[in-house]
C-alpha cells in the first residue's frame, strides 16, 4: 500500500525507501510502542504515507527548484510513444501549470489535489474545509482551468 502511494505521487524507487523510513519514524513518534504500531488502522497508515509522500515531493521541489510534473504515466497505462509524445506531454504539463498559477489562489490547492488524484471528500478533510466549500472551489477552479486552456488552444478537439 505504501509503495502504491509513492508510485501514485511519482516517487522514484530510491525515494520509496526514504518514504518507508519517514513513515516508520512518524508512526513510531505518534504511536510509541510496537504493539500500538501493529494495531494502527490501515487508513491511518495510508494518510501518513500520503502526507509523507507530499513532504518528500515538496523537499525535492525545493532542492531541485523544478515544478512538479502535472502529467505522469500511471502503472498499467502505456507510456508515451517516443520523444515527440513525451515533449507534447511536457508542453501540456507546462501549460496546465501556468494556467493553474493564473487561477484565484483559493482555488489552486483544491485543484492541484484533485488533479493529483484525491477525491473531493478527501480534499475537504485534508484541508479542513466543508464538503460544500471544497466542491464549490473545485468546480469553479475546473471551469477556470478549462477556460484558460481553451484560450490557449488546448481542448478535447486538440487531443489526438
Amino acid at each position: 500500500m505504501v509503495r502504491s502511494v509513492g508510485w501514485r505521487h511519482g516517487l522514484a524507487d530510491h525515494e520509496l525507501d526514504e518514504l518507508m523510513q519517514a513513515i516508520r519514524l512518524r508512526l513510531w513518534h505518534a504511536r510509541g510502542s510496537s504493539e500500538q504500531i501493529q494495531a494502527t488502522p490501515a487508513s491511518y497508515v495510508y494518510r501518513t504515507a500520503t502526507t509523507a509522500a507530499l513532504d518528500l515531493i515538496r523537499a525535492r521541489r525545493t532542492r531541485l527548484e523544478e515544478p512538479i510534473d502535472m502529467v505522469r504515466n500511471e502503472p498499467g497505462i502505456p507510456s508515451a510513444r517516443g520523444p515527440e509524445a513525451a515533449a507534447e506531454a511536457a508542453d501540456l504539463a507546462a501549460l496546465v501549470g501556468q494556467s493553474i498559477e493564473e487561477i484565484t489562489p483559493s482555488r489552486r490547492p483544491v485543484l492541484r489535489m484533485y488533479l493529483a488524484g484525491y477525491e473531493r471528500e478527501e480534499i475537504a478533510q485534508l484541508l479542513g474545509w466543508t464538503e460544500a466549500k471544497t466542491r464549490n472551489l473545485l468546480y469553479r477552479g475546473l471551469a477556470d482551468l478549462r477556460g484558460r486552456l481553451t484560450a490557449r488552444g488546448v481542448g478535447p478537439e486538440s487531443v489526438g
